[in-house]
């Protein structure tokens, strides 16, 4: 079944709250996340905002996300972790022999991707692309990019580049690929290959995964949730207090 409504406005991002089975039918449908990190970050960079805003579909991937919708807008939402999206993406693919690319991350990690993807989803047909690392890609790069997936033209693309990269890239070049669907799922790349360990299932169902990601990467992610976390939270209370003085609300946009 595929849902006709819109998803309710989070302040200025229009949250997926739906079932993974109510994803919207579009032609090269561009799935993004936002979690509290992407949503400062966003506050400070206007295209990386823009990239989110114009996302057919973003899921709400963090508990600090899922906490401060619901505060806003009285509605309790889930979260929806890239993780999540990935394993129902390739379970559909799977039953019917569909096909994905992977574009991101190193060599090493695409081929442990490969090997896993083999045992688990052996119907699933997959190509990847590791693309240079470096912070800006040259017309060269998004070119040799483009050109790898539409020759493979798979059912899915993910792609793994971290954001605020990720997110950007996948909106200026949407529409110059041919897939149905462009899903940006950054650390599910390293989950899937082994190469991270994702905390487990009892510390995401406790809402505690950020606090499993930043033991295991203390130097790489502090900063993510010790500094934007009560960043997060201050630019939340302050639309709150904006939403209280001036009697706005976030309510669910339905279509006509």
């Amino acid at each position: 079944m595929i849902s006709q409504q819109q998803p309710y406005s989070f302040i200025d991002y229009p949250l997926f709250t739906k079932s993974l089975n109510e994803l919207p039918s579009k032609s090269t449908l561009l799935v993004n996340t936002i979690n509290q990190y992407s949503y400062c970050m966003a506050n400070q960079d206007s295209a990386f905002k823009e990239s989110l805003k114009k996302s057919d579909v973003l899921l709400p991937d963090g508990i600090g996300v899922v906490a401060a919708a619901r505060w806003l807008t009285g509605r309790k939402i889930h979260k929806i972790a890239g993780a999540d999206l990935h394993q129902h993406v390739l379970a559909n693919l799977n039953k019917k022999g569909g096909s994905c690319f992977y574009l991101g991350s190193t060599e090493a990690t695409l081929q442990k991707i490969k090997d896993r993807l083999a045992i688990e989803y052996p119907n699933v047909k997959v190509e990847t692309y590791s693309p240079p690392y470096k912070a800006h890609f040259s017309r060269e790069d998004n070119e040799e990019m483009i050109k790898a997936v539409n020759a493979f033209k798979p059912d899915i693309l993910f792609v793994g580049m971290t954001a605020p990269k990720q997110e950007k890239w996948a909106c200026d070049h949407k529409h110059e690929i041919k897939t149905k669907m462009i899903c940006t799922i950054g650390a599910v790349f390293d989950f899937y290959a082994g190469t991270i360990e994702r905390p487990s299932e009892f510390m995401i169902n406790m809402g505690l995964e950020w606090l499993g990601r930043l033991v295991k990467e203390p130097k790489r992610l502090w900063k993510r949730y010790l500094y934007f976390g009560p960043l997060f939270l201050q630019l939340i209370v302050k639309e709150k207090v904006k939403q209280l003085i001036g009697g706005q609300s976030y309510n669910n946009v339905v279509m006509p």
